[in-house]
């Protein structure tokens, strides 16, 4: 039914987790999958970090990530809502 929240278990980092929200497991599991990505990418470049450091790292690399698309999108969007002169 939507609206209902789906309940998925997922794997980053090697830990399993129960995440819960109103997405396809499909789309939750490709959203963890890229967090694990993320941190496995960062893991293998710095490996004496500790875990909380690499997934703090891991979310400010996909914050950023998020914040040049979003300007990316608002620039697009002026472009195509602006009239031609």
């Amino acid at each position: 039914m939507a609206g209902e929240q789906e309940k998925v278990i997922v794997e980053i980092y090697g830990e399993k987790h129960v995440v819960r929200g109103k997405e396809s497991p499909d789309h939750i599991l490709k959203v963890a999958h890229e967090v694990d990505k993320k941190m496995r990418l960062i893991a293998q470049r710095l490996p004496r970090l500790a875990v909380h450091q690499i997934a703090i790292l891991a979310a400010l690399n996909l914050a950023d990530e998020l914040e040049k698309l979003r300007e990316e999108q608002e620039t697009l969007l002026q472009l195509i809502e602006s009239p031609e002169e």
